[in-house]
């Protein structure tokens, strides 16, 4: 039986803007500039952190080595993880398990990717693809295109639900359209762009019934994540205000489900369903309570089919909800106030940590541009396949709706001077020496990368 788990709670976060995958801005430069942020966030330093996840798909072993190595070297253990594009979720996951089992009191997790421009690929050609039996199921059942295999993946998710349910090619790009909406109010969104209805139908056919704005770009990007127990923040009382509970989460993995010959079970709808009931179970919360969502939106139709996984509808009725204004401003719940991974952008490593980031910010009332009244609960969806999901409830600690902070008051309790949640800025010198390690920091580690992120900025 495991264990009673204890509190744990997000202290602090932040992140870089999302950018085109041009190779500009290596790794190291990324993670470094994400957990800068996260700690100064926190008003935490270095040396009070007692174990680091790394997450990242793309990079030889031990990047997360040379991205920690930077904010110190006081041989705490460093964790490598990849799983795919549930990656900085599951990082998450094991922050929160390391501390909730007494492990640890401070966890660091820095999510980073430096991406290849284009659709994903595979890099290893003489051995078995993991995702290998599930593009079989495909071939099989509703034959292979052209087109990038995600996009066919997740586009025949679509179409079954069209077949099955009625949904029409309109519906999918509504998604894509208030997602992109929704995107201008994030400042470390990589698209900024506002579309008509017409303009997502009439852009470039991917793979029926996705257009070229109804899928995620790659992206290069870090986002970060201080957790702590109960025990850190008792002892930093003036913190309790910004600390947000992690109320309920879980990891989950493939059902058999998954090859029934279901084009809507193949993307992950049983593991997903799975995650969201066990995490709503755990924080004692009905989907109807969600009022702000952050979900694995990689094509419009994995919206379309999440949005009923995490029970925020019936099975079938996900496109009813869109078609009476049900997931924006006004509706039922608002989902990706980010602008989810089709405006946000999508550094697979990253993807899980910027939700989390962008959930902290509407929980504790920084989000003010983008903020959902009465929000008491937040939830976060983040899939991969192969596969992995983790969903994620946040609550605050007090057990109260989130109110919107000022930015000038956001700036005097941070100390920033500014608030991170609407405005993307760098950091100083000074702000940097305040949170690297005191007793054991390396300037070889380092080497020139404080000023590669002050020059950016």
């Amino acid at each position: 039986m495991v264990s009673q788990k204890q509190p744990v709670y997000v202290l602090g976060v932040g992140m870089t803007k999302f950018i085109k995958p041009r190779g500009k801005v290596d790794y190291p430069e990324l993670g470094f500039e994400a957990g800068v942020k996260a700690m100064l966030d926190a008003h935490i330093n270095y040396d009070d952190v007692d174990q680091g996840v790394a997450c990242y798909c793309y990079g030889d072993s031990t990047c997360g080595q040379r991205v920690f190595y930077q904010f110190g070297m006081t041989g705490i253990p460093i964790y490598n993880v990849n799983n795919n594009c549930s990656t900085g979720s599951t990082g998450l996951y094991m922050g929160r398990n390391m501390i909730a089992h007494g492990a640890a009191d401070c966890v660091l997790v820095v999510g980073f990717e430096k991406m290849f421009p284009g659709s994903l690929q595979t890099f290893f050609q003489d051995r078995a693809n993991p995702t290998g039996t599930t593009g079989l199921m495909m071939k099989e059942t509703r034959g292979v295109t052209k087109a990038p295999g995600a996009a066919q993946m997740f586009g025949n998710a679509g179409r079954e639900h069209m077949e099955k349910y009625g949904s029409k090619t309109e519906d999918f790009a509504e998604i894509a359209r208030v997602n992109h909406a929704h995107s201008k109010n994030n400042p470390y969104s990589q698209f900024q762009d506002e579309y008509t209805l017409d303009q997502i139908m009439k852009a470039p056919m991917i793979h029926e019934p996705l257009t070229k704005l109804q899928c995620c770009p790659t992206s290069d990007g870090s986002a970060a994540a201080v957790l702590v127990s109960q025990a850190f923040l008792d002892a930093r009382p003036e913190l309790k205000s910004q600390a947000i509970l992690i109320a309920g989460q879980c990891l989950a993995t493939d059902k058999p489900a998954l090859f029934n010959r279901s084009a809507i079970e193949l993307v992950g709808y049983s593991m997903s369903e799975l995650a969201a009931q066990t995490a709503l179970k755990e924080a004692n919360v009905k989907p109807e309570e969600v009022k702000v969502c952050e979900l694995h939106d990689c094509f419009s139709a994995n919206e379309m089919v999440t949005i009923e996984a995490l029970g925020l509808t019936a099975r079938g009725k996900a496109h009813e909800l869109i078609r009476k204004g049900g997931i924006t401003y006004g509706g039922q719940v608002v989902i990706n106030p980010s602008g989810g991974l089709i405006s946000k952008g999508h550094p697979l490593g990253a993807t899980g940590l910027a939700q989390c980031a962008e959930l902290v910010w509407h929980m504790r009332g920084w989000a003010n541009n983008r903020s959902v009244k009465d929000t008491t609960v937040a939830l976060q969806h983040n899939l991969g396949l192969g596969g992995a999901v983790v969903v994620t409830v946040y609550k605050r600690a007090d057990g109260k709706a989130a109110q919107d902070v000022s930015n000038e008051e956001v700036g005097r309790i941070n100390n920033l001077g500014y608030n991170p949640a609407v405005v993307a800025k760098g950091f100083t010198k000074a702000q940097v020496d305040q949170v690297r390690s005191k007793k054991a920091r390396s300037e070889w580690a380092l080497q020139d990368t404080e000023q590669k992120v002050e020059a950016r900025f």
